[in-house]
């Protein structure tokens, strides 16, 4: 069985994780995903905020002035939050080992729930600043947020990092990092559910059924799809050799980092349809 799953395996690509370098400065697919996936939720957040049509009777308090200021905070959100939610969530040894380890971020390691936790705190304290309402922030981020996500998981699957589970799927390939034999490509799955059909179920969500119009609702649907989607590809991804699995050969700190995220969002629906 071994045998015929090496030979049906797909190749891995093994694209360069460096585009290009302007002098001794390498820039990486990971940045720019990280780049695209910011800049894309400012554009489409301003548009949304010019588009009254889709908040009914409750125009957005937000201006896209503001929704400019903050970038800022939500990319310090985003790398800070995953950063630290990396190492606190899935490698606390780096604190005692090799602190400095911390800082380098090119070398991966980041976690979505710690940036999600950072983005949380950042739009929070920039509504107070400014006297926006947090979860009118917080629907816009998180109607945005899946294709940075997607972009992020792309850039995953370049990098041949969080790999999946060995498997004899037609489509699985041999990771450089994995060892001999082929794995899901469970980037590629994060990329579909996380990224795409995340990002299409909100659009509908906004465009077709109108949650804007309900203050946390975005942000519930944000939070229930996300999770569903982490735990299901979770069955199919590799957990890092470091944590391992928790219970059997199958559960994961991922699968657990996600029923918090879930049950924050099926609390916010709730909120939303009682406020409305």
């Amino acid at each position: 069985m071994v045998a015929g799953m090496f030979i049906s395996a797909i190749p891995f690509p093994n694209i360069d994780p460096v585009a290009f370098s302007i002098g001794p400065l390498d820039v990486r697919w990971y940045s720019i995903a990280y780049i695209v996936g910011l800049l894309f939720a400012v554009w489409y957040a301003k548009r949304l905020v010019r588009n009254l049509s889709v908040w009914a009777d409750r125009p957005p308090k937000a201006t896209p002035a503001q929704i400019d200021d903050l970038l800022l905070w939500v990319t310090l959100g985003v790398i800070l939050g995953g950063r630290l939610g990396y190492v606190l969530f899935y490698k606390p040894s780096m604190i005692f080992d090799d602190p400095l380890q911390i800082l380098q971020l090119w070398n991966g390691g980041m976690s979505f729930h710690g940036g999600f936790l950072g983005v949380v705190v950042a739009t929070f304290t920039f509504g107070r600043k400014h006297g926006v309402p947090f979860l009118q922030l917080l629907d816009l981020a998180a109607v945005t947020v899946p294709i940075g996500l997607g972009l992020g998981r792309l850039a995953n699957f370049i990098r041949g990092e969080l790999f999946g589970r060995v498997s004899d799927v037609q489509w699985a390939m041999v990771f450089p990092e994995g060892g001999p034999l082929p794995r899901h490509p469970s980037q590629l799955y994060e990329f579909a559910l996380e990224g795409v059909v995340l990002f299409a179920v909100l659009w509908l969500a906004v465009h077709k059924a109108g949650v804007l119009r309900q203050t946390g609702m975005a942000s519930g649907i944000f939070g229930i799809g996300y999770g569903l989607s982490r735990i299901i590809v979770e069955f199919a991804r590799e957990p890092d050799a470091h944590v391992g699995y928790i219970v059997g050969q199958w559960a994961t700190l991922g699968m657990v980092y996600s029923l918090p995220v879930i049950a924050a969002g099926l609390w916010l629906v709730v909120y939303a349809k009682r406020s409305s």
